[in-house]
């Protein structure tokens, strides 16, 4: 088969939900696959959508096992010639004292996104477009961070490696309790979203440094403030606004050579 397939992760409910539903109502020229740890919940949510006229598939994914992920890539490589899109769509959550929300939320958040993104970027061919959500706290989290961990953070020959030691150590400073005297900020799901940030900026160079002439993108974007389970009532965007910016990055046409690399907010290139 060559057709296009896209990918969307955490997308039983909120957010990832939506981004479905936009993708659909899009009329994306190829297969939109589900993606949800929860098999129950994520039938249920197919179901739901076809009940509404739209053609989506579930797949089991579940983020913090890189063995699952390594089933997904095996079955879209056995499935598809042609994995033209894929959404690495996050949906953090947070435990009780602040070193647990730290190793939790970072495992999830970071560790998830480029345990799926080791596993699915391999079988991406040209125009792939490659969304990561992080979030506007992203950007205020690397604000409150000390002028040395500015430096690493915004250093564009910063390695994946270097970022992942980075992120080790703020779990480790977390724990012990002394993250802000090390310069950290007190936001764990911040910090694992400037994780998720320069580590997009990271693997679209990475693409462009070896698969230049293959027109993949590859950004992170700020769905906004969405009433989401996590978020809460009061946030003043529905799912549906949210899915708006990482619907328009997934789908931008063949042959556009930017956005690439970028922090992208309400479909508008963020200074980083």
């Amino acid at each position: 088969m060559s057709k296009k397939v896209a990918v969307v992760t955490g997308a039983n409910k909120g957010i990832g939900l939506a981004i479905v539903r936009e993708l659909c109502k899009a009329k994306f020229t190829g297969d939109v696959i589900l993606t949800a740890r929860n098999e129950k919940l994520g039938n249920e949510a197919v179901k739901m959508l076809k009940s509404e006229g739209f053609e989506v598939s579930y797949h089991h994914l579940d983020i913090c096992d890189q063995g699952s992920a390594k089933q997904l890539s095996n079955f879209l490589q056995k499935t598809y010639s042609t994995i033209l899109a894929t959404l690495a769509i996050v949906i953090a959550f947070e435990n009780d004292t602040f070193g647990e929300q730290a190793e939790v939320t970072m495992r999830t958040n970071f560790w998830g996104t480029l345990w799926v993104c080791h596993a699915l970027l391999p079988l991406l061919r040209p125009n792939a477009r490659v969304v990561n959500v992080s979030s506007f706290v992203s950007k205020k989290a690397l604000d409150t961070c000390s002028p040395q961990l500015q430096a690493k953070f915004r250093d564009t020959e910063l390695s994946e490696e270097e970022l992942c030691l980075l992120m080790g150590q703020f779990v480790i400073a977390a724990q012990q309790g002394n993250h802000q005297a090390q310069g950290w900020p007190s936001t764990a799901y911040g910090t694992t979203k400037i994780g998720v940030t320069v580590l997009s900026r990271i693997q679209a160079h990475f693409l462009t440094k070896t698969r230049a002439a293959d027109g993949i993108l590859l950004n992170a974007c700020c769905p906004g403030w969405v009433r989401t389970d996590m978020a809460g009532s009061k946030a003043p965007k529905s799912p549906e606004e949210g899915a708006q910016t990482p619907t328009y990055l997934a789908l931008l046409p063949d042959g556009m050579k930017e956005p690439h690399g970028q922090f992208v907010w309400d479909k508008t290139v963020q200074e980083w």
